[in-house]
């Protein structure tokens, strides 16, 4: 506890020296931080199969193979800040009914059967992985974990208390349920065309995903509080024009669409 009261006192230290434009970039915890509340909402993740029915490896090894492919396409990309720190696991959710991908701190990525079935193809998967691994890269749960949890809740995980299950379950909740600031969202955005633009994918790939959630009369609630979908194809569309990196959508789907038929 004596620990936790000086990182407390250090914390609202700090805070009273931040301006306002600082204290929506600042981040109080570290990359190693990141890579410890990854690891243990991970763990703890596996230890929920009723919540979260990850998709077992055997007998689906060549749906992983694609999905990890499309990982490593914009982890190579170049342009990904902490290819080298995080994890960058995938994990595959059992649940057609969702329609959803979240990465946590430290590059655990994970996406329902639910979003790869919806879309149409392998740019449009490539536009939201890039999206949540963006998330991840910049740090954005952590840096929405400074506004919104209590230091000594985090704490006690990263100070290597994993045995209180219900602190760990909190935060395991909170991330995976994490609405992103618009600044965040429009960053995520940003990124995913900046890395699949590098990646031999259409830098719009996350368009076709927003245009055809428009078009649905119930929006996800993972979507709930983002920005307007209509403006992120626009804003997303007219970075990869920019960046002459749009237009691939002659690209055969075969690969993408036998993927579907697999799940």
């Amino acid at each position: 506890m004596k620990n936790l009261s000086v990182l407390a006192l250090i914390f609202l230290t700090s805070v009273s020296n931040l301006s306002c434009q600082s204290w929506k970039k600042w981040n109080m915890y570290s990359i190693e931080d990141d890579k410890k509340l990854g690891l243990s909402v991970s763990q703890e993740i596996a230890s929920k199969p009723n919540e979260y029915p990850v998709l077992p490896e055997q007998g689906n090894e060549e749906v992983y193979r694609f999905i990890r492919g499309i990982k490593d396409n914009i982890l190579n990309s170049g342009r990904v800040k902490n290819k080298k720190n995080f994890a960058w696991e995938v994990k595959i959710i059992k649940d057609d009914k969702v329609l959803n991908a979240f990465c946590t701190p430290g590059g655990y990525i994970y996406v329902y059967t639910g979003l790869i079935k919806y879309l149409d193809t392998e740019d449009q998967l490539a536009g939201v992985l890039g999206h949540e691994i963006a998330h991840a890269d910049m740090r954005h749960s952590t840096r929405q974990l400074t506004k919104v949890m209590p230091l000594a809740v985090v704490g006690e995980v990263l100070a290597g208390n994993n045995k209180n299950k219900a602190t760990i379950a909190n935060i395991t909740t909170t991330l995976a349920s994490l609405s992103f600031s618009r600044d965040h969202e429009k960053e995520a955005d940003k990124y995913s065309v900046y890395y699949l633009c590098n990646s031999g994918y259409d830098g719009a790939g996350a368009a076709g995903f927003f245009k055809k959630i428009k078009g649905k009369n119930s929006t996800p609630q993972f979507l709930s509080t983002h920005p307007d979908p209509g403006n992120r194809v626009k804003a997303i569309e007219e970075q990869a024009a920019k960046l002459h990196c749009s237009n691939y959508s002659d690209k055969p789907q075969t690969n993408y669409q036998r993927i579907k038929s697999l799940l």
